[in-house]
This record gives C-alpha cells, structure tokens and sequence, in this order.
C-alpha cells in the first residue's frame, strides 16, 4: 500500500454505511409489510397468477436488499479490522471518491477491470 486513507474519509464512508444499512431495513420491512396485506388464496386465476407475480417480484427484491446488506456488513467489518479502503484484486488504496460513491465496493477501478478482464477471458 502506497498511502493511507485519511480517519475522515473512513469516518464519512462508515456514517454513509451505517445510513445505507438502515435505508435498506427500513425498505425490507416496509417491502415485508406491503406484501403480508396482499390476498393470495383469493380470487380467480387472473389475480391468483398477479399474486404470484408480485410474490416473485417481491422475492427478488429482497434477495437484492440480502445481497446490499451483506456487503456493507463486510465493509463495515473492513473499517473495524482496518482493511477498509484496500482493493481485493490490486492491494492498492482504492480511490475516495470511488468509497464516496460505493462505500461498500472491494476493488479499485484497476482492479474492476483486472476482475472484468479475467470474467471476459474464462467465460469463453
């Protein structure tokens, strides 16, 4: 590692985390919520088959929300062990204002590209 980032580039990327992370519950238990006032058992098969769809739909959602939440859990426990702001791929600091913009990300853009490139190569 060439440099260090400074306290409050962590301090501003952990208070965006931590505002991220209650963003995200919030709209999973207001997801959740919406959803259990849905009838599914009511009907014909036209509002049946809506029900399912919005099910899917909201299966999906959630799973998307699971996967958001579990990064920032992970960049989170990075700031607490001191390898926030480190790329995977690389080594290297990753530049602030790509934390500013994902705080939760794990690679440079180098390191972006490096794992695109590899993504690219062996998909053939």
């Amino acid at each position: 590692m060439t440099q260090i980032l400074s306290q409050d580039l962590v301090y501003q990327c952990r208070q965006r985390l931590l505002q991220m992370k209650q963003d995200l519950l919030n709209r999973a238990r207001t997801a959740r919520a919406e959803f259990a006032l849905n009838d599914k058992n009511s009907g014909d098969e036209i509002d049946q088959t809506v029900a399912q769809l919005s099910e899917h739909h909201f299966l999906i959602n959630q799973e998307r929300l699971r996967e958001q939440l579990y990064e920032i859990e992970l960049a989170l426990a990075r700031i607490e062990t001191g390898r926030f702001g480190v790329c995977e791929e690389t080594e290297e600091i990753i530049e602030a204002d790509r934390l500013l913009a994902i705080p939760y990300t794990r690679l440079s853009i180098e390191g972006a590209e490096i794992r695109e490139a590899s993504r690219r190569k062996f998909a053939r």
